[in-house]
């Protein structure tokens, strides 16, 4: 298998745990629930801002990715629809965010 090819498997796998870890928050957040997997993926969600943080706001595997392609593209290191990889921050963003203030003001109220 071709270096490429690994990371953009790895990165879509590690992708879908944070979209499943986000869409968890928020669905908790909606519904009121409050258990130990909301907390570890709140935990995921602060592990990877932190990463992202530490890496300007890129995924480390984008890094990689673009080192060994020449001609690169949004989307070349990940096995999503390149519109989505282009919106990606913005869309789990959001809805990362409307979860956590739901989650948070679950518990004040």
């Amino acid at each position: 298998m071709n270096k490429i090819f690994i990371i953009k498997m790895l990165h879509t796998m590690i992708w879908a745990v944070m979209v499943a870890a986000i869409f968890y928050i928020l669905y908790c957040g909606i519904s009121g629930q409050s258990n130990t997997l909301l907390f570890v993926s709140l935990g995921i969600m602060l592990f990877e801002i932190v990463v992202l943080m530490l890496n300007h706001w890129s995924c480390p595997f984008t890094f990689m990715a673009k080192r060994m392609k020449e001609d690169w593209q949004d989307g070349d290191d990940i096995f999503i629809p390149q519109w989505l990889a282009i919106h990606n921050k913005t869309i789990f963003g959001t809805l990362l965010a409307i979860g956590t203030v739901l989650v948070i003001s679950r518990f004040f109220y």
